[in-house]
């Protein structure tokens, strides 16, 4: 098989245990041939903890686990470690080989994954002799556990016994090859045995959303969510969910980009919890109405805004203003309310009257000069001073008063309350 660049060629992941024989017939540099073949299969696959383990069983008249398929989870240290394996010299005991592989090497505990992972276990035995005990059995029961066997014969190996060891189709299964100096040739039918050509790393599937890779080299096109796959099976188009009639929206379906939809609800409606059907806000418990005093609820959703008593609402139907405290007659004031502003006001007398203590009702200023001058035998300099005081009090009033008479007619107040 033709070599192919790295990235393309995706290997599956498996659980690949080499079983390799060391007995006295191989030669050192023959042994030396059998790891590079190894090596070389390594450096074809995809090596991770996710991706392909491997594990190496080396046997002769006895079986050594070299390392299990938790042992290493990069190439380099890998074939590092195939290259450490020496030869175990005397027997060829095929079956006690593949049964330590299937008891010790493909066990969970060992770095196997489990059933449910998917992933197939494999197994590559390399022999040049006829193994010398029963590898018929041993052989089968390794199969039927689920694992798949290759037979790599060189030399002098025993056609029977490699048909034996190997599962269906024989003729995919079943390799030989003259000398171990030509095993290395073999490591490319293995690489095309474990890699699939990807159309979809490749990228030459044409699929205009999603590329699925069904193994072996096919594929198949699938579109995003809200999609539907075109007659092309490449394209896409966008299905309008709204348009479908099927989304349930109680008042608005909105398409989405991606081809899905949401819903949304009238003015003064919120989305229930089903994201489907719609019901009436009471702006008015939300606390999202903005009424600087009242919310007053419509029932339909929506509501407006009033103000206390006293107060007049604003042009941005929201805010409130205090009305003319004078004009709102609750004032209070004997004679006259002047409005001080918006929001107070105080209470004045007509001419010729003073403000009592109340600053509310008034009384004749006569009294007031009265009450100062009751006949006392005695002027002292004291009553002399209070009554300037007086005077010069009520000259100051009259000019106040003056002062509020003039505002008034600038006001244009218009009438005075009597």
């Amino acid at each position: 098989g033709r070599a192919r660049g790295a990235g393309v060629c995706k290997s599956r992941p498996l659980d690949l245990v080499f079983i390799i024989d060391s007995s006295r017939s191989v030669r050192p540099l023959e042994f030396t041939k059998v790891k590079t073949f190894v090596s070389r299969i390594i450096d074809t696959l995809d090596i991770g903890p996710a991706d392909t383990r491997v594990a190496v069983v080396n046997y002769a008249s006895t079986v050594k686990i070299e390392f299990q398929l938790q042992a290493y989870t990069d190439k380099q240290s890998l074939k590092q470690a195939v290259g450490r394996i020496t030869p175990l010299s005397t027997g060829t005991m095929s079956g006690l080989a593949i049964q330590t592989a299937m008891d010790e090497a493909f066990t969970v505990e060992a770095g196997a994954r489990g059933p449910s992972s998917n992933i197939p276990k494999v197994a590559i035995i390399v022999t040049d002799g006829r193994p010398q005990d029963q590898v018929n059995e041993v052989a089968a029961r390794a199969r039927a556990s689920g694992i798949e066997l290759y037979a790599v014969g060189v030399d002098r190996a025993d056609m029977e016994s490699l048909k034996m060891m190997a599962s269906e189709p024989l003729e995919e299964h079943v390799f030989y090859v003259e000398t171990y100096g030509v095993i290395e040739k073999l490591s490319s039918r293995f690489q095309e045995t474990f890699c699939a050509l990807d159309p979809c790393v490749l990228g030459t599937h044409q699929c205009q959303h999603v590329c699925i890779s069904d193994g072996e080299g096919r594929h198949h096109c699938e579109c995003s969510q809200g999609y539907t796959l075109n007659a092309d099976k490449k394209t896409c188009s966008a299905l309008d969910k709204c348009a479908l009639n099927t989304h349930g929206c109680e008042h608005v379906c909105v398409n989405d980009r991606s081809g899905s939809y949401h819903c949304e609800c009238y003015d003064g409606y919120t989305l229930n919890e089903d994201r489907k059907t719609c019901s009436a806000q009471d702006k008015c418990v939300l606390g999202t109405h903005g009424c600087q005093h009242i919310c007053v609820n419509e029932g339909t959703g929506s509501y407006h805004c009033e103000c206390y008593e006293g107060y007049t609402l604003n042009a941005d139907k929201k805010t409130c203003s205090v009305r003319d405290k004078c004009a709102l007659g609750s004032h209070g004031c004997q004679h006259i309310c002047v409005s001080d502003g918006a929001t107070s006001y105080h209470c004045d007398c007509y001419p010729g009257y003073t403000l009592n203590e109340d600053k509310k009702t008034c009384s004749v200023i006569e009294e007031a000069r009265r009450l100062v001058s009751t006949e006392d035998a005695c002027r002292c300099e004291a009553t002399l001073a209070f009554q300037d005081k007086v005077s010069s009090y009520l000259q100051r009033l009259n000019t106040k008063l003056d002062d509020i008479l003039e505002k008034l007619k600038v006001n244009e107040y218009g009438q005075i309350h009597r």
